[in-house]
């Protein structure tokens, strides 16, 4: 660890540069503990340039946790739409309740309460509580755990648990006795901006003759680089179901991709006489009996660690109904229903779609 002059110098240099380069975010214009729970939990994963709309639309519809609370969590996840990562947003929804079920409506301002709730770790709540109101607890996320690497020129992994601790450790060692908060943000600022993991902007840092990284020329050794991830190709297939101009969607049920979401009947495939399959798995998911032809359309994605190629599938033929088993997962719903359901990104793709793929041969 550093000594107390060299952390003193640290903190006076980051917090002038903040000063002068904090870009101007939405959630920093009113640090209230809820809006900065609503910003970090839209950040994780998330770029902030994407993050800066999602979270004025949301704050416009739920300013606060008591609406947050009241509302279905249809619409939470309909405003989460292209966000992706929604259990971030089950989660929140579930926390808004249990805060006005548990804490009167009012964000709690101890941490072991702020820890309790749905969706929050470690990190979140010390952004949380040390943004919104001064609370001098640490900080250390995918930013600062490079920054920090760098600044401790750790040539071992990061992120073991034993390394993991010693940045923990040095993240509190940094704390100020006043603008903890500010100290927070501009770490991570500086993680996001300047130390940045290829081609890290050295010469614009303010930190740059404090970094032993630097002063040793180690900017591409240090961190060591997480392992790749490993995905798993997978072949699906969608299937468009249509009787009197409404479309048939199913509600994701829990532990199952996208719970919460609607999409449109997806099945695992096997290379083979897909339709004469899908048909079958169709029947006995639906109760419904279709011809199905494929639109030759495919969508190719990512969701987490898997690579879906996903083929389309028109029913052109159907017969039968909704399986009476079935039916509170299932709704039969106009192009322009369709809008009104939160999808997921393939699901919301083949929606705008539907008149191309049902007019392909």
């Amino acid at each position: 660890m550093h000594d107390a002059k060299w952390r003193s110098r640290l903190r006076r240099q980051l917090l002038k540069w903040f000063d002068d380069h904090q870009r101007d975010l939405p959630w920093r214009a009113n640090k209230s503990a809820y809006r900065i729970w609503v910003s970090e939990i839209m950040l994780q994963q998330t770029q902030v340039a994407t993050v800066v709309e999602f979270y004025k639309r949301f704050l416009k519809q739920f300013p606060d946790v008591k609406a947050l609370a009241a509302a279905d969590q249809e619409d939470v996840l309909k405003l989460w739409e292209g966000l992706g990562y929604y259990r971030r947003a089950r989660q929140m929804y579930a926390a808004a309740q249990l805060i006005v079920d548990e804490h009167g409506g009012n964000f709690p301002s101890d941490y072991e309460s702020v820890l309790a709730l749905p969706g929050i770790g470690r990190y979140t709540a010390g952004a949380i509580l040390s943004i919104s109101q001064e609370q001098k607890l640490p900080i250390l996320e995918g930013n600062t755990i490079r920054l920090f690497a760098r600044l401790l020129a750790m040539k071992g992994n990061p992120r073991t648990t034993a390394n993991q601790k010693v940045l923990w450790e040095f993240s509190t060692s940094l704390l100020p006795d006043r603008r903890c908060g500010d100290l927070n943000q501009a770490l991570m600022e500086l993680g996001s901006e300047i130390c940045q993991p290829k081609s890290p902007k050295c010469k614009r840092c303010p930190l740059q003759r404090l970094c032993p990284t630097f002063l040793q020329g180690l900017q591409t050794e240090i961190p060591v680089p997480a392992k790749k991830m490993n995905y798993e190709d997978i072949n699906e297939a969608v299937v468009i179901v249509c009787r009197r101009a409404k479309y048939l969607v199913r509600l994701c049920g829990e532990g199952e991709r996208w719970t919460g979401l609607w999409d449109f009947p997806r099945f695992k495939t096997q290379t083979q006489n897909k339709e004469s399959s899908l048909e079958i798995e169709l029947n006995k998911l639906t109760g419904l009996s279709t011809k199905l032809r494929n639109t030759n359309e495919t969508i190719k994605h990512a969701v987490t660690r898997f690579r879906i190629t996903l083929d389309c599938f028109v029913a052109d033929e159907i017969c039968g109904s909704i399986k009476r088993t079935r039916q509170a997962e299932m709704k039969w719903r106009s192009a322009k229903e369709l809008n009104q359901l939160p999808m997921s990104v393939t699901g919301r793709e083949i929606a705008n779609r539907l008149s191309k793929l049902q007019a392909n041969p």
